[in-house]
């Protein structure tokens, strides 16, 4: 076999576009000088596209802008490794600017970077933390378009078929990947922390450390994405992070947990007790308001609603609580220093830095308008929730709802509602054209 000299090593620069898919290029070693002073030219419509990476020509990105190219400037100061690769490379994560410079509202990290420049205006850090789940699957998952469970290395040899939550077992028989994805996460500066087996067979939860940037806490949830589905395919298995896989196991959730900080760097939620501060309960309040209308960024694809079922985990009303797993918006238990918010609706299947960005601009609607929420949910909040505030269980009905809020357009920005909505909208279209193999096996020839 023969090997590229070093001088021929390949670097990607890439975005991420709306749905979270990397858009980008590969590029010789040789261009990282100019691209780390000049950028990398795309066309802006490329953040607009659709899952499946094709123009919608209803976001107003195409014909009505002559398709006019955005630049790409890298986020970090050099390329990082991407050990996982079969030959030498490296990978430049990238966020895209209009050509005169000024920030392009379509692209997530923009986005997220205007939220938090609103609570820098008002001497706030937000310190944030993610919590991805993902299936880890046999290796001809991806060719079948099926899921199916790993078999287990490491001399056990069986294929894991039942829930096993917390089953170090599970772990012990996949140590070698565990290990590989450790090392990857250390060389790409992703702080992972704990990993946990999780309620699905072959499914796993891996905690990454609080970071007081969150823009820091975004990419480094992109980059963990890329690294658990390269490490994964290396080791012969595949991975995801489709929100429901499995229809009758748990689906796979993207908690988030953040805190705030002022100019002193105290934390604006404690106030030395258990109950933390009216800041706090105004963020909770922001986030419940903006919840029905910020489902779509959480749930942003058809398979998304299948995971918001009674008993199955993920939260199906806006509620929130202290150290209670049935609501919307826990609060844990923790010393008081760490008084923080944990959000818990998301799918692993949504864009991170959309993601992080809805939830914080939830939170500061509620702390600018100095909302208050109601009394916190102390028992089963899928049996006492308020049912008047009911998450959309529909995507349709959680683009119009996206679509016309004006707490989003003036938090997020009305260009990128525009385009989001428009991509979610041709998806539905794309899909509803479909007729599925169940309709066919019910009804042709029986009506």
């Amino acid at each position: 076999m023969m090997f590229k000299k070093e001088k021929d090593k390949e670097f990607d620069l890439f975005i991420a576009d709306l749905n979270g898919n990397l858009r980008g290029k590969r590029l010789p070693a040789s261009a990282a000088v100019k691209v780390f002073e000049e950028g990398v030219k795309l066309p802006r419509s490329v953040l607009g596209f659709d899952f499946w990476g094709d123009d919608v020509l209803d976001n107003g990105l195409v014909f009505e802008t002559g398709d006019m190219d955005g630049i790409c400037m890298p986020v970090g100061d050099r390329p990082i490794p991407v050990p996982w690769a079969e030959e030498p490379r490296d990978q430049i994560l990238a966020m895209m600017s209009n050509p005169d410079g000024t920030p392009f509202g379509c692209d997530p990290r923009q986005v997220l970077a205007g939220v938090v420049k609103r609570f820098k205006a008002i001497g706030l850090t937000p310190v944030m933390a993610t919590e991805l789940e993902f299936y880890l699957m046999d290796g001809e998952s991806e060719e079948t378009q099926r899921p199916k469970p790993p078999i287990l290395s490491e001399g056990h040899g069986r294929r894991l078929s039942e829930t096993d939550c917390y089953s170090i077992d599970e772990m012990d028989g996949l140590s070698a990947f565990f290990a590989e994805v450790r090392e990857v996460c250390e060389i790409q500066g992703v702080p992972a922390d704990t990993i946990i087996s999780e309620l699905g067979p072959g499914q796993f939860e891996i905690n990454l450390l609080h970071v007081n940037d969150p823009l820091m806490a975004g990419d480094q949830a992109i980059m963990f994405k890329r690294l658990i589905k390269g490490i994964s395919r290396k080791h012969g298995y595949s991975a995801t992070f489709m929100a429901k896989p499995y229809s009758d196991k748990s689906g796979n959730g993207f908690h988030v947990h953040f805190s705030l900080l002022d100019e002193a760097g105290n934390n604006v939620f404690d106030d030395g007790g258990e109950d933390g501060t009216d800041v706090l309960k105004n963020a909770v309040a922001g986030l419940m308001h903006t919840m029905s209308d910020s489902m779509l960024v959480f749930a942003p694809h058809m398979n998304s609603y299948r995971r918001f079922m009674a008993g199955a985990h993920a939260p199906t009303i806006a509620t929130w609580g202290y150290e209670n797993r049935t609501v919307a918006i826990r609060i844990p238990e923790s010393p008081c220093e760490a008084r923080r918010i944990e959000h818990r609706v998301s799918g692993a299947d949504a864009n991170p830095y959309l993601v992080l960005a809805a939830i914080l601009a939830g939170a500061l609607y509620g702390i600018e308008n100095k909302l208050m929420p109601p009394a916190p949910i102390e028992g089963d909040a899928y049996a006492d929730g308020d049912q008047e505030m009911i998450l959309p269980n529909k995507w349709d009905i959680a683009t119009d709802l996206f679509a016309e809020s004006d707490v989003l357009k003036e938090y997020l920005g009305e260009e990128f509602v525009r385009v989001f909505a428009a991509a979610k909208r041709q998806e539905q279209r794309k899909l509803n054209e479909q007729i599925s193999d169940i309709e066919y096996e019910s009804y042709l020839g029986l009506l």
